[in-house]
């Protein structure tokens, strides 16, 4: 880890005029955070997500800023919703600089997306790995670009489970399990991602982050439930505000020291919050032999090939 990794801060983002950001999720949260610091640096972000009047809500929330906001709709629960954000995309951008997979749903109730997969893992890896395919030329052809994808400390309870990949009708199926399940994808898919972009020779990075703990609208599934109205003054102590949980991916996407294959999280209390810094993923999130397989079942379950 490099001497500075603590220092790191908003202030130390160049001039981002010219460049072209895409954040799916933009309209809340992290993702909403993290477009309104590209946007005050000058970017021009693509806020992407499921309804435009939300996305619009949340641009106007943001208001004037030296970048340019535009919102496109995006249901990464619908594969066709992704190819067709995609095919619009690139009619209209002959470049993208930094392509943040943000977006996610957490700890639900056992559903399904529009093509059948089961909904956490359909949403927060499935689609992002069907959207990358979908960009990756561009990106390819952009200098220096980077895709950042977002995981979660819950990644050290995920397991992968071959056989039963998606809960088929539910079975075995918690909440949290598929969650931790889809944020070990997440990391799975991002080393794998930067071990082709490699091999290829290819002047991009795939670069990961997690936000800690922080306070989003993400666990609404789980607020209502009596042990977390029980846990909930002791976790408002270790959690973060939103604004600093999108900072380890807002440096993952501009650090000049940061490298392809790289994980940024807070540096305190068990990575829970604080100052973006590298930090350490699971083994189980490194092996080459899973992010593989993860690769191949992406694809036949999206139905895309990604060639790099």
């Amino acid at each position: 880890m490099s001497s500075n990794n603590h220092s790191w801060s908003v202030s130390d983002i160049p001039n981002l005029a010219n460049k072209i950001v895409l954040v799916t999720g933009g309209n809340t949260g992290l993702g909403f955070e993290t477009v309104k610091v590209f946007a005050e640096k000058g970017a021009e972000v693509i806020l992407a997500c499921r309804t435009v009047a939300k996305g619009e809500a949340a641009k106007t929330n943001i208001g004037q800023v030296a970048g340019k906001i535009t919102v496109m709709a995006l249901d990464l629960g619908d594969l066709t919703s992704v190819k067709a954000f995609a095919d619009a995309f690139l009619k209209t951008y002959s470049h993208l600089d930094i392509l943040v997979n943000n977006a996610g749903i957490m700890m639900t109730p056992y559903g399904l997306t529009k093509d059948g997969l089961e909904q956490q893992q359909g949403v927060n890896h499935f689609g992002h790995f069907a959207l990358t395919s979908h960009l990756f030329e561009l990106l390819k052809a952009t200098p220096g670009s980077r895709i950042v994808n977002v995981s979660s400390l819950a990644h050290k309870r995920g397991e992968m489970d071959w056989d039963n990949l998606m809960y088929a009708e539910g079975k075995e199926y918690t909440p949290i399990k598929a969650y931790g399940r889809s944020k070990l994808e997440n990391l799975l898919f991002t080393y794998e991602l930067q071990r082709r972009i490699k091999a290829a020779g290819l002047e991009m990075e795939a670069i990961a982050a997690h936000p800690g703990g922080s306070k989003t609208d993400l666990a609404r599934h789980v607020e209502g439930k009596f042990i977390f109205k029980l846990l909930t003054p002791l976790l408002m102590l270790m959690m973060q505000s939103a604004e600093a949980g999108a900072h380890p991916q807002i440096r993952a996407g501009v650090d000049p020291n940061a490298k392809g294959g790289d994980y940024y999280g807070p540096n305190k209390m068990g990575e829970m919050r604080g100052k973006a810094v590298l930090v350490e993923s699971t083994p189980e999130s490194h092996s080459e032999e899973a992010g593989k397989k993860l690769w191949e079942v992406s694809e036949k379950l999206t139905g895309v090939t990604f060639s790099i």
